[in-house]
């Protein structure tokens, strides 16, 4: 199974200190305003707060949340803050904590307003969030669009300072590699933030940091998730760690929200796997917890007892979540069968049809008229970032996507040749793969049980190329050697050496940044890395959702 474990692995930092040192923050810039407090809240921090603290622990009224995209007909609460006490004469103090940071626009849109003088502004630098033992994320959903798309950078600060925040807590890093030009942006916004602060030293707790930027590899995101986590999130959306579950998995009139994480013993074994193998894991631990409830026959009174008291609470847990994941399961196998899943797949690398986006590209004159304006944007915005080229007269499938596409028909993995076709021109996807070998001989029988490689997260047809490039990387020790990879990336890649004081154990732990986004599939596929060469990698990742 993906999950054995083949080297022993370090132990990991303790990243509960982010929450600990975010809410204690947070309630210190509340307590600069005494009494009773009211707070709002916009509704995209609510599941973020959640993570680190509650009413009680912050000490006000009551909590209310409203849309950043609301009209103030819509958000009665914002034009009340805004308007209400000051027209009847009354006197409250307002505090307005802006994070991760706050920009000079968001005061000058209160002076604007005539509301600068009314109230106070603060920053809360809450840079990171643990989503699990090895995950932590900004949690920024905005970042890939204002910066891949709109090329507005205001959040390059927030991620060097995120790093500063990893290096001040958890001590210096020993190697620094990226690629991609806001990672080197954020490499030099966390050096800045260094050289100007106070340096202290402290016992290094993770060795190496790659930074990546997520226009390195669009390939990847574009590919159909078939690791259980990543449908998980394709069907129901896994948001802040936690994802709910519809009464049809619950097999209730209720949905049930659920953390996802390694706390859930279940979760925990099946969430890397290759959805193929998640239902015979799942149905031999049902009988694995039958044979535990069977102890209970033939057992003394003293035994009842010790078993009540150690082992049942436990086995009772283990079969809610054991119940839940085998609802979302089935539903998923629904919802796929429903959606034509696997005639999707065949139509998407059918060497014989158009694929998805070339399709897309033929049909682009005529959609207005058949379909309305609605996705002009959408489109627009495709060719902005490159995922959407228009296909020329003359143009086929070279030899490498014809195999590819067989390959996939056969593994049903994800859009590979479709995605081949949309970034050829742009980043050279083709010369990358063959540089690289992300593309596996298929004349061998992949055995996803016992997978060889990462490439089992896509059916053993792709091992993903951000993914690749890391590996690639660390073996290196640097990026020489791969002198063509960085060129046909269009460069940008850069390898700076800190602090040798890192012990063992610590040099052995990988931090890998994503700067704009991450899938689920290739946090599986860095897992596996990790197991494979004793490593372990914390994922620091700005999730777009």
């Amino acid at each position: 199974m993906a999950n054995s474990a083949r080297r022993d692995s370090p132990e990991l930092p303790d990243f509960s200190l982010l929450k600990r040192l975010a809410r204690d923050q947070l309630i210190y810039l509340l307590e600069q305003l005494p009494g009773k407090k009211d707070l709002f809240i916009e509704a995209d921090l609510m599941s973020p707060l959640d993570r680190i603290a509650n009413v009680s622990t912050l000490k006000v009224n009551c909590i209310s949340f409203y849309s950043a995209d609301s009209s103030d007909k819509d958000c009665p609460e914002r034009k009340y803050v805004a308007n209400a006490d000051k027209a009847a004469g009354k006197f409250r103090r307002y505090k307005i904590i802006f994070t991760p940071q706050k920009f000079y626009a968001c005061e000058a849109v209160l002076e604007e307003q005539g509301m600068f003088g009314d109230v106070t502004t603060d920053e809360w630098a809450f840079y990171l969030l643990p989503l699990d033992d090895d995950i932590i994320s900004l949690e920024l959903p905005e970042f890939f669009r204002d910066n891949f798309l709109a090329g507005d950078q205001r959040w390059m600060r927030t991620a060097g300072s995120a790093l500063h925040l990893l290096h001040s807590l958890y001590g210096p890093f020993s190697k620094v590699y990226g690629i991609g030009r806001y990672s080197k942006m954020a490499y030099e916004s966390w050096r800045e933030q260094v050289e100007q602060g106070e340096q202290r030293a402290r016992q290094a707790e993770i060795g190496n940091v790659f930074l990546i930027d997520r226009d390195v590899d669009f390939v990847t995101p574009l590919c159909s998730q078939v690791v259980y986590e990543g449908l998980v999130d394709d069907i129901f959306r896994i948001k802040c760690g936690c994802v709910e579950f519809s009464p049809d998995v619950t097999a209730s009139d209720k949905s049930v929200k659920v953390m996802l994480n390694s706390q859930d013993k279940v979760f925990n074994e099946i969430r890397n796997e290759h959805f193929s193998n998640v239902f015979g894991f799942l149905s031999q631990k049902a009988r694995n917890l039958q044979t535990a409830y069977d102890k209970r026959r033939g057992m003394d009174i003293k035994q009842m007892k010790t078993f009540v008291s150690e082992e049942l609470k436990g086995l009772k847990q283990e079969h809610r979540l054991l119940s839940l994941h085998i609802g979302a399961s089935e539903s998923i196998m629904k919802k796929k069968t429903k959606q034509d899943f696997q005639e999707l797949l065949k139509t998407e690398h059918c060497k014989n049809t158009f694929r998805s986006t070339g399709l897309m590209c033929n049909v682009f004159s005529a959609w207005p008229q058949s379909y309305g304006v609605d996705h002009l944007l959408t489109f627009s915005n495709l060719r902005q970032l490159g995922l959407l080229v228009e296909q020329q007269p003359g143009e086929t499938l070279t030899v490498m996507e014809s195999r590819v596409g067989k390959l996939v028909n056969d593994k049903t993995a994800g859009k590979l040749t479709d995605a081949f076709s949309s970034l050829a021109k742009k980043s050279n996807f083709r010369a990358l793969s063959r540089k690289l070998n992300l593309v596996p001989k298929s004349d061998e029988e992949y055995d996803l049980r016992v997978p060889r490689d990462m490439a089992y997260i896509f059916s053993g047809a792709y091992v993903p190329l951000s993914c690749k490039l890391i590996e690639q990387v660390l073996e290196r020790d640097g990026w020489t050697g791969l002198e063509e990879v960085t060129r046909l990336l269009n460069g940008n890649e850069f390898a700076v050496t800190g602090s040798n004081g890192a012990k063992n154990d610590a040099q052995r732990i990988i931090l890998v940044m994503f700067l704009g986004g991450c899938t689920f599939s290739e946090i599986s596929a860095l897992r596996f890395l990790g197991r494979e060469k004793g490593k372990h990698g914390p994922n620091g990742c700005s999730v777009s959702h």
